[in-house]
């Protein structure tokens, strides 16, 4: 009896056919070994020779299919019959007198070019690799292999490459995710016999990883298309760790998502390759263009309806990619601001740490919302101020006025973004009680500088170091020009020491403008005129002196100052088409005959009646008519104030109080002051027949709504920032030197679990003793002329205690081979870069470096170089800098084995 066989391959067929005829036999048929089934096309023509395909069950069958035979027709008996079955009279008309076998393996080396060796392993991974590449075959053919041997792998990947329409060189996992995405190309494959898909599965494994079983187990299932949102989700129904995730709910989405994966249960190592490569590609596609980000927010969208779908949505929290994920992180990270913000009491400093915590969880999401993450960011500010203690009342209006430049300033800057708020009413209530509390502090002291303003301005007393308005020309412009340097004097009307700070951190972030401050200390402010309004301050700015007036004020007392300057008011700046500066505009900047170009821009006062300056960024990009300007006046010292600051709107918390007048922030003095209020009167009151009454909480108003407001005698309103900038040159003016760091130490440093605030450091929580600030000298605006300290040798380092690890550094041999003796960094800075690493755990960032060694701002980079080289023997990183330039690491461990010292 004959031994069944498998079914018949069409393919192998006519292979087998082509082969007979190519041998130029002349016998009119060939029995082949094949299961006796009709063929879907029972004719074929190869070469020109017409071949018929004839199903033979028994001899009689084979016999008439021979009787039958057509003249020049040529035959294919398939048969199960041995030879002996068939018979003499049979075999004498067929091809060597036999019925020939079909070899799969012979028709692929037939199909790969006539191969003469094929790979061992390739036969055995078995039959189906044989019969699906005849069947399979594209029309141009296989591409040959390199050789005459064709291996496992140049087989199953041009199989692969076929099946899935995708190149050879596509078959990783990223090609494989990418592929998922096209529902035409993956039809071919859901047709395919479970033996040729479950082969090539397992192949595909090899190149592309543990990722190919579920996204060919998906595909078959009918969702291949979902694969990429598949994947993000399966990130978190496998997590890597359980802390924060519910293990029920994530068991009971892993046995949800299985029919999405055709009842394939995903091992954690394909459930992780899955979900890095599916973030892989939203991450590339993201950063595609306009097109790519649209088709990855459709995916990211879809998985989310897919969670829903089979209710995990509790997890996506924990997604570094899904909108939901940023949603419930941002709400976890209000939930602690809230906690951190008690009422009646000081944030708790554990509190406060948790929300930095939450905070870092916020910025790691990569869909993160920027101007909701940058609230976010401004929210853990103040709760770090907040958790400071509050220094003792200010003695002097300069130390209010100071306080307000260098601390409360910084405070308005995050309180304005935390006020405008965030969408989310759950985010939206925490930021609401910080900045009822960052409010009831800062009203406590604008209340104690609207007094010692009223009281200052009353006794009509020496200014002393405190700048006023009226003496920014004598005391600032004309000693500057007095040393042979034209000035630029930009007045920005309506700027706030907050918006300040953003302008200032714009201009100098490129480097090319260096800020200055008197003696290389710490920045400083103008006093505006009172009421603080701009006919009173900025008249009395140009004029040199106390004065009222519009522009044609303005111009002619600047004129008489400066006969040879130029004062340019907003239409004067304007150009024609093409132009971002009038042409006169420019010859006056580069005219050295004119010493002083003076120029009012109005960007921020003119958002106080049209827009919304709290949720504004006043940098060189949103104030163009700055960025034109420096960009024409490289040779020119730039001054940059304004004539008064400026409160916002407060909407509903507003307070309307009655006036005699109509001015929205001050009135007459026909009745007495408020408890919002302070009487003031004196020479400096322009206004009122100068005695007025002034608002000092910013809610009150008396007039009609606007956007923002000015006149009244809160610090916002009354102190005007002062900016001195130079193009590089930090000798440029004798008594000025290369300005610090601005940012006060709450802005940049997080508190640490255990800080704890101390009641007489405005710097509460950290490890070390800071050195109280100088106080400034009476002569603070004399301009004394100075020598500029070297870039190695500038304002010496605060004290602090010296880690042991760095004295034995400093003390050791190599250090002082290393040290160079033509650039030397002294060793108090580098005991104080290096106490600072060590402080922060082995990293600080360049602005912390900057404030604890006492490096002016534009230089630390330089510094941090000069450590490098310094530290770093024979090339070993021992201190690092982050891609961004922003964060500096420390290989303590390294250090310790470059020089030999003992681990301290």
């Amino acid at each position: 009896m004959s031994t069944p066989v498998g079914a018949t391959q069409p393919d192998a067929v006519r292979r087998k056919v082509e082969a007979w005829l190519a041998e130029a036999d002349q016998a009119d048929a060939i029995a082949l070994t094949a299961r006796p089934e009709p063929l879907p096309d029972p004719v074929l023509t190869v070469g020109g020779t017409r071949v018929r395909v004839v199903p033979c069950p028994t001899p009689l069958a084979a016999r008439a299919a021979l009787h039958d035979r057509a003249d020049g027709e040529r035959l294919v008996l398939l048969t199960e019959l041995t030879d002996s079955e068939l018979g003499d009279g049979v075999l004498a008309h067929l091809s060597k007198q036999t019925v020939r076998k079909i070899d799969p393996w012979d028709v692929v080396r037939q199909i790969f070019g006539g191969v003469r060796h094929l790979d061992p392993t390739l036969v055995r991974v078995g039959r189906w690799v044989a019969d699906a590449l005849t069947d399979h075959a594209p029309p141009d053919g296989w591409p040959a292999p390199p050789g005459a041997f064709l291996t496992r792998d140049h087989a199953l990947r041009s199989l692969a490459s076929e099946l899935l329409d995708l190149p050879p060189t596509e078959l990783d996992d990223s090609g494989l995710v990418q592929w998922s995405t096209d529902a035409r190309r993956q039809l071919r494959f859901t047709t395919l016999p479970d033996t040729v898909a479950d082969g090539v599965t397992t192949y595909l494994t090899g190149t592309a990883g543990r990722l190919a079983g579920p996204v060919m187990a998906a595909v078959r299932a009918g969702h291949g298309v979902d694969v990429i949102p598949l994947g993000l989700l399966a990130g978190l129904l496998w997590p890597a760790e359980r802390a924060g995730t519910s293990e029920v709910e994530a068991a009971v989405g892993r046995t949800r998502l299985e029919p999405w994966f055709g009842g394939l249960r995903l091992s954690p190592q394909q459930a992780d390759a899955l979900h890095r490569a599916a973030e892989a590609w939203i991450y590339r596609t993201f950063d595609s263009g306009d097109d790519g980000r649209d088709e990855a927010v459709r995916l990211l969208r879809r998985a989310e309806a897919i969670a829903r779908e089979i209710g995990v949505t509790g997890l996506l929290g924990a997604s570094t990619v899904l909108p939901s994920g940023f949603t419930q992180r941002l709400r976890a990270f209000a939930d602690a601001v809230r906690l951190a913000v008690p009422a009646g009491g000081s944030p708790v400093p554990g509190m406060v740490a948790r929300a930095q915590t939450a905070l870092a969880a916020v910025e790691a999401h990569r869909a993160a919302e920027y101007r909701r993450l940058e609230t976010a960011r401004m929210a853990v500010r103040l709760l770090r101020w907040l958790h400071t203690a509050d220094a003792p009342a200010p003695a002097t209006l300069l130390d209010a006025l100071h306080r307000q430049v260098r601390q409360d300033g910084w405070v308005d800057r995050a309180r304005l973004d935390v006020f405008a708020g965030d969408p989310d009413p759950q985010v939206a209530e925490a930021y609401r009680l910080l900045h009822q509390a960052v409010d009831a502090r800062r009203a406590r002291h604008d209340q104690q500088f609207a007094v010692l303003l009223a009281a200052a301005t009353k006794a009509e007393a020496e200014p002393g170091a405190l700048l006023r308005v009226e003496d920014v020309l004598d005391r600032v412009v004309q000693p500057i020009i007095d040393e042979g340097r034209r000035v630029l004097l930009l007045v920005l009307d309506g700027m706030g020491v907050a918006a300040a700070t953003e302008l200032a951190e714009s201009i100098t972030r490129s480097g090319t403008w260096v800020e200055l401050t008197p003696a290389g200390g710490p920045r400083t402010g103008v006093l505006a005129a009172l009421p603080t309004l701009t006919e009173a301050s900025r008249c009395s700015l140009f004029s040199g002196r106390l004065a009222v007036g519009g522009q044609q004020a303005e111009q002619k007392a600047f004129k008489e100052r400066f006969p040879t300057g130029r004062l340019l008011h907003k239409k004067a700046l304007r150009a024609g088409a093409g132009a971002a500066l009038d042409p006169e505009v420019l010859t006056a900047l580069g005219d050295p005959a004119t010493p002083v170009v003076a120029a009012v821009i109005n960007a921020i006062d003119d958002a106080l009646d049209r827009s919304d300056p709290g949720t504004a960024v006043w940098g060189q990009d949103t104030i163009t008519a700055v960025d034109d300007l420096l960009a024409s006046a490289a040779d020119r010292i730039v001054v940059i104030v304004s004539d008064h600051g400026h409160v916002v709107d407060r909407g509903p918390e507003s307070v309307v109080l009655p006036s005699a007048g109509n001015e929205n922030r001050w009135r007459p003095a026909s009745s007495p002051a408020g408890d919002a209020e302070v009487a003031v009167t004196g020479s400096r009151v322009l206004l009122g027949g100068g005695s007025v009454v002034l608002p000092w909480r910013e809610e009150v108003r008396y007039g009609p709504r606007k956007a923002g407001y000015h006149g009244g005698a809160a610090p916002a309103e009354a102190v005007i920032p002062l900016l001195v900038l130079t193009a590089g040159d930090d000798l440029a003016v004798p008594g000025w030197a290369g300005a610090p760091v601005a940012s006060p130490d709450w802005w940049r440093e997080p508190v640490t679990e255990t800080a704890q605030p101390s009641s007489g450091s405005a710097t509460a929580g950290r490890r070390r003793a800071r050195r109280p600030a100088e106080p400034q000298p009476e002569g603070l605006f004399d301009l004394v002329p100075v020598t500029a300290a070297p870039v190695v040798a500038s304002a010496p380092p605060p004290e602090q205690a010296v880690p042991e690890l760095v004295t034995a550094l400093l003390s050791s041999e190599r250090y002082a081979q290393r040290r160079d003796p033509r650039t030397p960094l002294a060793d108090e800075r580098v005991a104080a870069l290096l106490g600072t690493l060590i402080d922060g755990g082995g990293r600080a960032t360049v602005d912390t470096l900057a404030a604890r060694a006492g490096v002016p701002a534009h230089r630390i980079n330089g510094t941090v170089t000069a450590l490098r080289r310094l530290l770093q023997v024979e090339g070993y990183p021992v201190i690092t800098l982050d891609p961004d330039g922003r964060t500096v690491h420390l290989n303590r461990d390294l250090l310790v084995e470059q020089f030999e010292l003992e681990s301290r």
